[in-house]
């Protein structure tokens, strides 16, 4: 019970792990759903494409709580919180616009968050299992890039999002494997 009053430094890197784990729930069951409506864009695929940023800022906030309280560094969680909310809000907008539209806002949006990721995920490399923030935050630069020029070619499709997505999802269960568990007094 102390634990929840009071954090200890090493509540950081238990709240990581928790956290990781539900994102890459939530990463694979998006996905799944993305891909099965990806040929189009229509209500749902919109719907799910806002939602994606939208889950993002609630869990940088969680993210945000949890290190605060233990002295860690945040700068980083509040450009994340900045940059998916704009994004939310420009995937709203392209969704109007079509397929192309969505794949620069989301490839902006890749590239962008794709760095802050790494720069977080260097700078808490001391907590263990971040190398894979650090893999994730740079290969999401690469496919920012890549949604960025697929927006301009013909048959662009939403399907990529779904694997980008699910890579991104495995990256945060290596790195939610790789965190220190709670201690047996606290579980």
């Amino acid at each position: 019970m102390d634990t929840l009053v009071n954090p200890t430094p090493t509540s950081t890197p238990v709240a990581l792990r928790k956290l990781y784990f539900l994102r890459f729930g939530f990463a694979v069951a998006w996905a799944a759903l993305l891909f099965a409506s990806a040929g189009t864009l229509g209500p749902l695929s919109a719907t799910l494409l806002v939602i994606y940023p939208v889950f993002d800022v609630a869990c940088a906030v969680v993210d945000i709580r949890s290190t605060r309280a233990n002295g860690g560094p945040v700068r980083g969680l509040y450009v994340n919180v900045a940059l998916s909310t704009l994004t939310a809000v420009g995937l709203a907008a392209a969704a109007a616009s079509g397929i192309p539209a969505v794949l620069r806002v989301w490839g902006v949006w890749a590239v962008t968050a794709g760095i802050v990721q790494l720069v977080v995920g260097a700078v808490r490399r001391r907590l263990g299992g971040q190398w894979a923030m650090i893999a994730s935050g740079s290969l999401s630069t690469l496919a920012g890039a890549s949604f960025f020029a697929q927006a301009g070619k013909d048959g662009a499709s939403l399907g990529n999002l779904a694997g980008y997505a699910v890579l991104g999802g495995i990256f945060f269960l290596a790195s939610a494997l790789r965190l220190p568990r709670a201690p047996a007094a606290s579980r």
